[in-house]
């Protein structure tokens, strides 16, 4: 067998140039200088492009990371201000709203640093001012009916109609919208029997000429609402609700219930609370079955029942002050003062004084027979009311001058914006004179003393009956004496 002459067979010849084999792998060439060189600068290109990737590799990722954090910092910013504004914390809601100028202003300004978009801020809408209204009130002294007024209104057929004492004032309350009258004596039923001084017991036809009139407001607290015992009050309180249910009456009621409760009378859209007391019912000791029927304006030992008539009943100072949170305006009609005195008494004052810092708005007394002044009271809180302290007799058949001599208050209240007040200049007191003839003293009716004239005084039943002049100089004189600068005659 031939030997293998191919190149690596053993006994092959060798390549000129080349270097033997190590483990059977052909020997690696020597590299000449230029050769490595080369190489070596290859290399170092390649570890600078490389280095370049990597540095534009990590310069790509650094922005990405900081658009991420921007985006998320956006969006975290944009969080916490929505929440901010949507008053889920009520503390916050209602600091805001009570207008927190400062916490709006930093929840703005954080805002518009992350998202560069300004917080929108709403203007609240000025809530208007409602417009005045008003509401004008009349107010007359004591109906206090004697025979002579029975007799005057007495008809044929036995009925009774007293429409005549009241068409020469009807002017007066034409543009009144509440109109008190102080009715003085009960109706306890014609068929009992009519009387007079000193247990009244009058015709009910009477209620049917004070509605015809227009008085709408009946104070029926009077020292004479007893005179017919409490029976008699309770029939005067049910004719009233049968017959003219229409009409407000106060101060007599035919239950405790019904005697808890504040009248109130709306005019206008002014509520009205309207509250009646009288000092007595012509007793020295406070019967028990008044109570729950009869509203006490003086307090009274509850065992011994004694009154104490220097001392207001607590009972009406509350009232008082609960009428203040159901009405706008509250209006108090005491009966009280003594008879034929024409200024009021120290304990007058008191009371007057301890209801208007409870309250009372207007303060209307009756009971004296005669008029007396008229003030503002201030009281110590701040409060202030109009106090009329009497306005006399409206119609009677006494027996002395100044007794026919009677006032009217008058006056508007106003309620706006600021609240419910008396205008001022619209207070006033109009003198009235109650007429009547004798013999028979019958009252032929009430006028104005604008309209009561020399020829009417010289015919007055006090000169027949008790030899008396009556002058309108007399009368103008002391109506502007006692009312001072709140008598109008008119």
């Amino acid at each position: 067998m031939e030997d293998d002459k191919r190149p690596g067979r053993p006994g092959a010849p060798r390549r000129p140039g080349t270097q033997g084999t190590r483990n059977g792998a052909p020997a690696r060439r020597q590299l000449t200088p230029e050769e490595r060189k080369r190489r070596q600068l290859i290399a170092l290109r390649k570890q600078r492009e490389k280095r370049k990737r990597m540095i534009m590799t990590a310069c790509i990722i650094a922005v990405v990371v900081l658009i991420l954090v921007g985006v998320i910092i956006s969006v975290a910013g944009n969080k916490k201000d929505k929440k901010g504004s949507s008053g889920s914390d009520s503390t916050t809601k209602v600091a805001s709203e009570s207008g927190s100028s400062s916490k709006k202003s930093s929840e703005s300004s954080s805002s518009s640093d992350v998202t560069n978009t300004p917080v929108p801020t709403s203007t609240p809408t000025p809530t208007p001012t409602p417009a005045p209204v008003s509401a004008t009130i009349v107010a007359v002294g004591d109906d206090l009916m004697h025979m002579g007024v029975y007799n005057s209104g007495k008809q044929a057929n036995g009925t009774y109609n007293f429409d005549h004492i009241f068409k020469d004032t009807a002017y007066l309350l034409e543009d009144a919208d509440i109109k008190i009258m102080n009715q003085e004596t009960i109706f306890a039923g014609n068929e009992k029997g009519l009387s007079s001084y000193p247990l009244f017991n009058s015709p009910v036809e009477m209620t049917d000429a004070l509605v015809k009139a227009g008085y709408n407001v009946i104070t029926h607290a009077t020292n004479h609402a007893r005179d017919m015992g409490i029976d008699g009050l309770l029939y005067s309180v049910r004719y009233w609700k049968e017959h003219h249910p229409e009409t407000l009456v106060v101060g007599i009621y035919e239950t405790a219930e019904e005697q808890k409760e504040i009248p109130i009378m709306i005019v206008n859209g002014i509520k009205f609370a309207i509250l009646n007391y009288t000092y007595s019912h012509n007793s020295a000791v406070w019967k028990k079955d008044c109570d729950g029927h009869l509203n006490m304006l003086c307090a009274f030992n509850p065992d011994t029942r004694e009154i104490d008539f220097n001392t207001i009943n607590p009972q009406v100072l509350e009232d008082i002050k609960r009428a203040e949170t159901l009405a706008d305006f509250t209006i108090v009609c005491p009966h009280w003062g003594q008879e034929y005195y024409d200024t009021q008494r120290p304990s007058q004052e008191t009371f007057a004084k301890q209801m208007t810092e409870a309250g009372a708005d207007l303060i209307i007394g009756t009971h004296p027979h005669v008029i007396e002044p008229v003030a503002w009271i201030e009281a110590d809180n701040g409060n202030k009311s109009l106090c009329y302290y009497s306005l006399g007799n409206f119609t009677s058949t006494q027996d002395e001058w100044v007794r026919i001599l009677g006032g009217m208050a008058k006056l508007t209240v106003i309620k706006d914006g600021s609240g419910t007040y008396i205008d001022p200049e619209s207070a006033r007191a109009i003198p009235l004179v109650n007429h009547y003839t004798s013999p028979g003293n019958l009252v032929k009716g009430v006028y104005s003393l604008k309209n009561y004239t020399a020829d009417l005084a010289a015919k007055h039943g006090l000169k027949p009956r008790k030899g008396i002049v009556v002058t309108i100089d007399n009368l103008t004189n002391h109506a502007k004496k006692i009312f001072g600068d709140f008598c109008s005659i008119e």
